[in-house]
């Protein structure tokens, strides 16, 4: 093989992928079975099956279980405006971890005690063993799963005030920013570490999609003066949603 000149599989996959981007092979369509890839694009079976492998690891194709393999609908992404906390509007939870105004989104949670990792503690720059508020909410927008929070914050910190619940108090559901501001911990900056890799098992069933589909990971860490007061773990299902930031430009 030349320098440059692609794997035959390849060759194959990608003349498919064009047409199924292009609708030649549209949604739902049956994918050519391996014996009329075989014969259309003069490969051998090991070429052929390769080819379908890489489709369906890229996620335009599934098999069905008796049935053969089927172009799958992709969905157009939408998008997930992150840009950090806004002081105007409402200062929800949902508005803290999707800025767009003209979603409409809602959310579930749950807070419990836990003891903080050796990762976790790291974040959150105290001794592994401490004692964290450990939170974890999935949102929707306009009721269709599209994220998943875990949120710790220090024991240290919260315990024994008002805001120790995150969803609970005064200043319930109002975010970290307000409910830090409340027992006079003032956030001056914030911090997004962005990652991409596989959705475990949980989450994908959690957002309505397969295993092993690729998810936006975003580690989150909010500070008061270099003091790490909370930090979070966000997954966005890749294939149907896209990480959107707007940054100032200083």
């Amino acid at each position: 093989m030349a320098f440059g000149e692609q794997p035959a599989y390849l060759r194959v996959a990608e003349d498919l992928r064009r047409k199924i981007l292009d609708g030649t092979l549209p949604p739902h369509a049956r994918l050519p079975s391996q014996a009329r890839i075989r014969t259309e694009y003069g490969v051998s079976d090991t070429v052929a099956l390769e080819a379908r492998k890489v489709l369906m690891a890229e996620g335009f194709v599934e098999g069905r279980s008796g049935s053969g393999t089927y172009v799958r609908e992709r969905p157009r992404p939408r998008r997930i405006v992150r840009s950090g906390y806004r002081p105007s509007g409402p200062p929800t939870t949902y508005r803290q971890e999707q800025a767009d105004e003209g979603s409409k989104g809602s959310w579930e949670s749950r807070s419990v005690q836990d003891i903080a990792g050796p990762d976790i503690a790291e974040r959150l720059a105290i001794v592994p063993g401490e004692r964290v508020m450990r939170t974890q909410y999935v949102f929707r927008t306009e009721g269709e799963p599209s994220m998943l929070t875990t949120s710790w914050e220090p024991l240290a910190l919260t315990s024994r005030t008002p805001v120790l619940l995150p969803e609970e108090g005064p200043v319930a559901g109002q975010g970290v920013v307000p409910r830090m501001a409340a027992i006079d911990v003032l956030v001056d900056h914030m911090a997004e570490e962005v990652g991409a890799r596989p959705g475990l098992a949980e989450e994908t069933a959690a957002l309505g999609g397969v295993p092993g589909h690729i998810v936006i990971e975003i580690r989150r860490t909010y500070f008061a003066s270099g003091r790490p007061v909370e930090t979070a773990d966000v997954v966005i299902p890749a294939e149907r949603y896209r990480a959107v930031y707007h940054l100032p430009v200083r």
